[in-house]
């Protein structure tokens, strides 16, 4: 049972999420690709909700109280919205997918539930689409896993 809990640790980790996940589970566990694949990606969407939840607080609460981080925060989302939004509008939800599905250092969940915060996508958008990109980048380490 232990190591099907660090199998769901590792998927829910900000560095490795489902890409560290699915090869440590076949690799050094032996488990079957199935179970390696639900426990990943299982892990993997573990934080999401909380972390959509959660940053809306924290920058509105950091941001009252402190006056380097209002400045800052703005100066982020402003800036990172005017460079990318074009995407965003001509992908539409599927660039969100597509962002999370390319298993690539700074893409996945975590860096997927940041740029959804950031572009004000709604809660329930954000969800279904992140949940999409991960089962597809968990079909695509899995493929790959499977080809070395």
């Amino acid at each position: 049972m232990e190591k099907e809990i660090l199998t769901i640790l590792i998927a829910a980790s900000p560095v490795s999420e489902l890409r560290g996940a699915i090869p440590a589970a076949i690799f050094f566990w032996d488990f079957p690709a199935l179970k390696a694949f639900l426990l990943s990606v299982f892990g993997n969407f573990l934080p999401v909700i909380p972390l959509l939840l959660f940053l809306k607080y924290l920058t509105g609460w950091l941001s009252h109280r402190v006056y380097f981080l209002n400045r800052f925060f703005s100066w982020l989302f402003e800036r990172t919205r005017k460079q990318h939004n074009h995407h965003f509008e001509v992908w539409k939800e599927l660039a969100l997918i597509i962002f999370v599905a390319i298993p690539l250092p700074l893409t996945g969940a975590w860096g997927g539930t940041v740029a959804a915060f950031v572009f004000g996508i709604p809660l329930h958008r954000a969800i279904l689409d992140i949940g999409l990109g991960i089962l597809i980048s968990g079909l695509i380490v899995l493929s790959i896993t499977y080809v070395l």
